[in-house]
């Protein structure tokens, strides 16, 4: 991973850390939240990764990416709210997901 560009790297830090984070959440919560969060990410994953091979849709597959993402931010402070995840992994997700909102918005300002 270390000639990747650092929001490949950071994406794929986030999944490190949120695949063991959702599966200790609530059973209750395992076939809703517990499900669409991880799906949300690897959503996200791809796009990244699809915008990378298919040069003439990178700029659309990177504002899909910022939709993910931004859906990604909604979740999680969802589980916080629901009191579903505590405040210190909420934390570190929305300080994760920032990061990569700023790498984001790098790549997009630098194909225009």
């Amino acid at each position: 991973m270390s000639g990747e560009s650092p929001i490949f790297t950071q994406t794929y830090d986030l999944l490190r850390w949120l695949l063991p984070l959702v599966a200790q959440l609530p059973r209750e919560h395992r076939g809703g939240l517990a499900r669409r969060i991880p799906e949300t990410a690897f959503q996200f994953q791809h796009l990244l990764i699809a915008a990378t091979k298919q040069p003439a849709q990178t700029a659309a597959l990177l504002r899909e990416a910022d939709s993910a993402l931004g859906e990604l931010r909604l979740l999680l402070r969802l589980a916080r709210d629901l009191q579903i995840l505590a405040f210190k992994p909420y934390e570190e997700g929305a300080r994760r997901t920032s990061a990569l909102g700023r790498l984001l918005g790098g790549w997009l300002r630098a194909l225009e």
